[in-house]
């Protein structure tokens, strides 16, 4: 396939991803049991198992100088939505100060497991499901085992619904800058019936990214479209003929899957935030053409933060040639 820069490369995901599980990070709030029901439905629509991890954290238990009554909050105890390095992560547990009569670490670990377990049994009964339990902090936790992962989901912690100040230290923004492996944020709303949604900006980690999402719409029966957007004074036929290429290249492999492909005038970011509203899924790369941006680039910043659909941040595969 020939790429815009005239290159040869494409991404897929190869064969060495094969037997790797989707990883779901489970906590101690409800808020995590969507997680875990999309996780499942994303490890059987990929022919892969669920391992099911979560994290207690010793070093924020020893910070906490007394046990509160049920909800409550204070200093050293993270309410609800908190951030920052004494907050709950996703797949992360607090345990309760010793004589408080909480569950042990571990009972309580093995209980949360046990009941996301249930969740992804109910949701697919054949799927093969493992539990991981795991001393340390979430974050750290996930992005090791990401190592390892076909696919890391969080929850989102409900900064979708944030407004425009969203911490740095999310945990969800952290495991999607960091891991090793694409990392799927889930949102507390489910999404609409729509199509897969993919921004591609000719890079050749926006081609990984299209790929991906060729194999997520496959998996899901569903339309995939394909944006690109340009600058407002920018023609929107340059490079629309190699774009239009690489897609029906890539269409080859999915001849039942339909595709579309649109080139938009405007701040992409912006953009494909609004085409995202009405997406059962947004798929986008780390960094598209934005290598200086650091671990994430602004289009995957602004749709981590903003967009309601679940957002796949693509990271971690190697682009493969195709002949």
């Amino acid at each position: 396939m020939a790429a815009p820069d005239g290159s040869a490369a494409v991404a897929a995901v190869g064969p060495v991803t094969a037997h790797r599980p989707v990883v779901a990070g489970v906590g101690p709030a409800t808020e995590h049991l969507p997680v875990v029901r999309v996780a499942a439905r994303e490890a059987a629509a990929h022919g892969r198992s669920l391992a099911l991890l979560h994290a207690f954290n010793w070093a924020a238990a020893l910070a906490v100088p007394a046990a509160p009554g049920p909800g409550a909050s204070g200093p050293g105890v993270p309410g609800p939505g908190a951030s920052g390095p004494g907050a709950r992560g996703p797949g992360t547990s607090n345990p309760g100060a010793p004589g408080s009569g909480a569950l042990s670490p571990r009972a309580e670990a093995e209980r949360l497991i046990a009941r996301a377990a249930v969740v992804a049994d109910e949701v697919e009964p054949a799927l093969p499901v493992s539990g991981e339990i795991v001393e340390g902090a979430a974050v750290a936790a996930l992005v090791r085992r990401s190592a390892s992962a076909f696919l890391v989901a969080v929850g989102d912690g409900g900064m979708a619904d944030g407004g425009s100040c969203v911490p740095a230290d999310s945990p969800a923004v952290q495991v999607a800058a960091r891991a090793d492996c694409p990392v799927l944020v889930v949102r507390r709303e489910p999404p609409p019936k729509g199509p897969v949604l993919v921004g591609v900006d000719g890079s050749p980690s926006s081609r990984t990214a299209l790929a991906f999402a060729f194999d997520c719409a496959a998996r899901r029966s569903a339309r995939l479209l394909v944006v690109r957007v340009v600058e407002p004074d920018r023609p929107a036929d340059d490079d629309a003929d190699s774009l239009a290429g690489i897609v029906a290249r890539c269409a080859e492999r999915y001849p039942a899957l339909g595709a579309e492909c649109h080139t938009l005038h405007g701040d992409p970011g912006t953009v494909l935030l609004e085409q995202s509203r009405s997406a059962q899924l947004a798929v986008v790369a780390a960094r598209g053409d934005e290598p200086w941006r650091g671990m994430l680039g602004a289009v995957a910043q602004t749709l981590l933060y903003h967009s309601p659909a679940p957002l796949t941040v693509v990271r971690g595969l190697t682009p493969v040639a195709v002949p």
